[in-house]
């Protein structure tokens, strides 16, 4: 183990690329620079929040003395770090937005260990070349989204970035929140964030929009080269284009499983490892609705609902296909790639949905039964966490009268033609389960090794983020320990339960911002 301020950081981005190395943090435009550097701005008085344990043992490194959290706070910076801000572009709610960059983004350099190499960077600590006409900084409350979210996913088994600390920074913040002209102050807050790569489609997307075909082949053959070297010959270039569209189609099947809404599905927010990247907006389904979006700014067309995802999905990899295509004579290779999408995203849908059915096998009737559920939540729209956890313990009075059964996961009473069609569906999938080649235990035991019980719930977080503001933290403490084990079977009981009717319509609960 060993403390931050004794590491000796790698540099291996800022070494192989072109960047701005002025350190002139003026918004501006850097055509041809893959960053710019950029170093943190001190903040009041920095404390720290929260660690996580869980990924410190993975970096191998000590807890934070006072002059670590200096560090977090961006109020010092080692000799051996760079710290840059990198350059990339990308496509905002279907539009062409050009250059955008990391704009309250610092990367301090990379972190050696026996576990790998990881990316250490720090979250709303200042100004960079690519803030355009913000403050570079974050408030607490989308801070505290992003440490516990980070750390949910993680601990749900989906492919996350991950959030190492989180510390307050003295400062007070201007934000207007819902971007209706009643702007007001908010503590801010710094997240140490950490992945392998912060590398999106878009920074692909930049290199090509400037034709800069040279840098673009630099920058891809440097990812498949430290990110993917297994691949190797002529088309390694389409063999790891083919690996980005699997990962993605894997990563949006976990989405579904749990019920995470990103809410901002942006080509510069999707990572080019397969990973959940930029927590802003997010959402977990409460009820069961594929046209929820969280995100006020995704609003009337939903274009980033949760029943939309996987469509997104295929199609941000179509505006990198397109970056990549300038790669290639001709797109025939290109296109037959991303054509693999669709295969791959229901081959891990119809397996995670078995799984969360209790079924070790989907064959046709199993997909017929996957169809019919889908499509009767979405009619009764019970709270989904609740209801899968419930599917687990289906006793066998409960396929004749299920309705009681699964109560405490409805949010209102079935009409009587649901009720009917409920009824007939629970009783199909209760028998189908019955003559499966699993037994009743080992199936119950799939399904709650694949539907989380603990789940971060908008509503939670808002009053924790409400207690941490008043200096209190017993709720976030409660929270980062419960999501530690969010598939176990018992404990945390006043955590498992439905949204209550009061955080349906209240802000910070149901709807959010892109405000931080």
């Amino acid at each position: 183990m060993i403390a931050i301020s004794e590491k000796e950081f790698e540099n291996t981005f800022t070494k192989s690329f072109e960047g701005d190395d002025s350190g002139d943090r003026t918004p501006r435009q850097t055509p041809g620079k893959l960053y710019s550097r950029a170093a943190p701005t001190p903040v009041a008085a920095p404390k720290l929040l929260a660690w996580s344990t869980d990924l410190a043992e993975k970096l191998e490194v000590k807890y934070p003395s006072q002059t670590d959290i200096e560090i977090l706070a961006g109020n010092k910076v080692t000799s051996s770090m760079v710290p840059y801000a990198a350059c990339y572009a990308g496509h905002q709610f279907g539009n062409w937005a050009g250059q955008l960059g990391d704009g309250r983004a610092i990367n301090l350099g990379e972190w050696s260990t026996k576990n790998g190499i990881f990316e250490l960077q720090l979250k709303g600590a200042g100004p960079t070349a690519y803030s355009r006409h913000a403050d570079g900084r974050a408030v607490l409350r989308s801070s505290v989204r992003e440490y516990l979210m980070s750390e949910a996913m993680h601990h749900l088994g989906v492919p996350t970035t991950r959030a190492l600390s989180l510390v307050s920074t003295g400062d007070n913040i201007l934000r207007d929140m819902f971007y209706n002209g009643n702007p007001e102050y908010e503590p801010g807050a710094i997240v140490t964030r950490v992945a392998p790569s912060f590398l999106r489609f878009g920074n692909f997307e930049l290199l090509a929009a400037q034709r800069e075909t040279e840098k673009l082949r630099q920058l891809v053959n440097w990812t498949i080269d430290r990110y993917y070297p297994h691949l190797t010959g002529e088309e390694n270039i389409l063999k790891w284009f083919e690996e980005v569209v699997e990962k993605t189609a894997f990563l949006m099947s976990e989405w579904q499983r749990v019920g995470f809404v990103h809410g901002v599905m942006n080509t510069d927010n999707m990572s080019i490892l397969g990973l959940t990247i930029d927590y802003g907006p997010f959402s977990f389904l409460d009820n069961y609705d594929h046209n929820f979006t969280p995100n006020t700014t995704d609003l009337p067309g939903r274009r980033y609902a949760f029943g939309n995802q996987p469509s997104i999905g295929y199609w941000n990899l179509g505006r990198l296909a397109n970056a990549l295509s300038l790669l290639f004579e001709d797109t025939e290779g290109l296109e037959a790639a991303l054509g693999t999408y669709e295969k791959s995203f229901w081959d891990y849908y119809y397996g995670m949905m078995g799984r969360k059915l209790g079924f070790d096998k989907v064959g046709k009737k199993e997909k017929e039964l996957i169809s019919r559920f889908e499509k009767m939540l979405s009619v009764v729209q019970p709270d989904m966490t609740i209801f899968y956890r419930l599917l687990a313990d289906v006793p066998s009075e409960a396929a004749s009268e299920p309705v009681l059964h699964f109560q405490p996961s409805f949010y209102d009473n079935l009409e009587p033609q649901d009720e009917e069609l409920f009824t007939a569906l629970i009783a199909d999938y209760y028998n189908m389960r019955k003559n499966s080649s699993l037994s009743e235990e080992e199936s119950k035991k799939l399904m709650n090794l694949n539907n989380p019980r603990i789940i971060l719930r908008n509503y939670l977080l808002h009053q924790a983020i409400e207690e941490l503001e008043k200096g209190e933290n017993m709720l976030f403490l409660k929270l980062q320990e419960a999501l530690k084990q969010p598939y176990s079977l018992a404990g945390f009981e006043e955590l498992v339960a439905k949204r209550p009717e009061w955080a349906a319509k209240k802000a910070g609960c149901s709807m959010l911002s892109c405000s931080s």
